[in-house]
């Protein structure tokens, strides 16, 4: 299918969509439920003001990003990693150093 140049919001359910490419699109305001995303990969891509709930992120790889003001509530971070360091270590090293 091809969408050049349409200016409509497009509405796919129950739909496969693997291997599709989008490139110079704006999606903002948009709703994604239920949608598989793994081994996408984002490119220069505005996602300020995204809310991800409920999402599986192993394995996710973030660089050269803006992560002012960013925020993880009620996540698994067993591996996660900050610049190498492991953050449980870093929030460990936090607690000893704030009492």
């Amino acid at each position: 299918m091809n969408a050049n140049g349409v200016r409509e919001p497009i509405e796919a359910e129950d739909a496969d969509l693997s291997g599709s490419r989008f490139v110079n699109v704006k999606l903002a305001g948009s709703q994604f439920e239920d949608v598989n995303l793994s081994a996408s990969n984002l490119t220069n891509v505005n996602l300020a003001g995204v809310r991800v709930e409920n999402a599986n992120l192993a394995g996710l790889r973030i660089s050269n990003a803006n992560l002012r003001g960013a925020s993880l509530t009620d996540c698994r971070i067993d591996g996660m990693t900050i610049e190498g360091i492991l953050v449980s270590d870093l929030i460990a090293a936090y607690e000893r150093n704030s009492k």
